[in-house]
């Protein structure tokens, strides 16, 4: 699913910021904690179960994760990847991390967007 550039750069990264749409279609952009895993990608958090972006994704939300940075300001290098696709939330799981609560988000990319890991920008449709 992702180059060998791509879990490097998103492993390095401590935030990115997952979008979701609410069934009125009313957008929510909000940063969380992400992690990757061998099945793709995994959000966890403090209380999760009791958020926005939680209950959109029980909704049937899609989804949008764009984890970016600069790698310089002089030359200005932008680098990033955005991780489109769809996602399902679940209860009762093993947290990312011990002191996280027990739902997480995992997505399933349907189009991965990169630009400055390793060449030109590139975009493809996965799964």
């Amino acid at each position: 699913m992702f180059t060998e550039a791509e879990p490097d750069y998103l492993k390095s990264q401590p935030l990115g910021r997952l979008a979701t749409v609410s069934p009125g279609g009313q957008v929510q952009n909000n940063p969380v904690n992400f992690f990757v895993t061998d099945g793709g990608i995994v959000i966890g958090g403090h209380a999760l179960g009791a958020s926005k972006k939680f209950r959109n994704v029980q909704r049937g939300s899609t989804v949008s994760l764009v984890v970016d940075d600069l790698a310089t300001v002089d030359p200005w290098v932008p680098r990033g990847v955005e991780i489109r696709g769809s996602a399902v939330a679940l209860t009762d799981q093993e947290p990312p991390v011990p002191y996280f609560s027990r739902e997480i988000i995992r997505i399933t990319a349907g189009r991965i967007i990169a630009w400055g890991l390793d060449g030109p920008r590139a975009s493809r449709s996965v799964g």
